[in-house]
């Protein structure tokens, strides 16, 4: 994983976005409606977002899906979240490969229904040489297990001495993240009005720029996006240095 880079007082665009898509719910519940109801309205968000990102000029934009902590959630609901992920690669998948959209799918692939990891590489392999955008979907993804999980692989390379242990420093141990060729978000979002990361990315946002919008997820599109970039734009990135020129 690419180190962050300074920027200008007056930051570009950024590379990277990251959202945590959140209110599903809740916009649902508003409008006395099930909670499936608000997931589905959230997909067409995500479609929109997507679209509007490539029109933006950002170059890799992750997303949180569903969580390690989403299995807690009522049978149904989770059923209904995967039934969505079906929807969006069987309605989205051939454009998302005619416009230059790159699919990746970060998170354990153990426990997912065999149609479901099947749906995950089918889109990962037809769209592998796509480089205009790249999305990235965080699916049965927890920032504590990918951490932990990167850990025993590299306790499993130390013990078999493919790795030596003074070798390992944060370069070595984010190769072993499920993130190793993507570069660290530029600015993470979280929708819904909500001020946490929920285990969303928690390595790779170290110096990632945090925005919290008030708009429910299924409301979020081309401005929401363009709001939180505009709020990017107007951070000093300092990478602990004393100026957004020393990193």
């Amino acid at each position: 994983m690419a180190q962050p880079a300074p920027s200008s007082a007056q930051a570009p665009t950024p590379r990277h976005v990251a959202i945590i898509m959140d209110g599903n719910g809740r916009w649902a519940r508003q409008r006395n409606r099930p909670r499936t109801f608000g997931h589905a309205e959230g997909v067409e968000a995500l479609r929109r977002t997507v679209e509007a990102a490539g029109e933006a000029g950002v170059e890799y934009l992750t997303v949180f899906g569903f969580s390690t902590e989403n299995w807690r959630r009522p049978a149904e609901e989770v059923n209904a979240l995967f039934d969505l992920l079906r929807l969006y690669v069987a309605r989205d998948l051939d454009k998302l490969v005619r416009e230059g959209v790159r699919v990746r799918v970060i998170g354990g692939r153990e426990g997912l229904q065999r149609d479901i990891a099947d749906i995950i590489g089918n889109a990962e392999a037809r769209t592998r040489e796509n480089a205009k955008l790249n999305l990235t979907i965080a699916f049965n993804y927890g920032g504590q297990d990918e951490i932990a999980r990167a850990a025993r692989r590299v306790a499993e390379d130390v013990s078999s001495g493919k790795l030596n242990a003074s070798d390992i420093d944060a370069k070595v141990f984010e190769t072993y993240l499920d993130t190793d060729d993507l570069p660290p978000p530029d600015v993470l979002v979280r929708t819904s009005g909500e001020f946490r990361l929920s285990n969303f990315m928690l390595w790779q946002s170290a110096y990632a720029e945090l925005v919290f919008l008030d708009v429910l997820w299924p409301d979020f599109g081309k401005d929401a996006l363009a709001l939180a970039i505009d709020v990017y734009r107007r951070r000093d990135r300092r990478y602990g240095g004393t100026t957004s020129e020393s990193a």
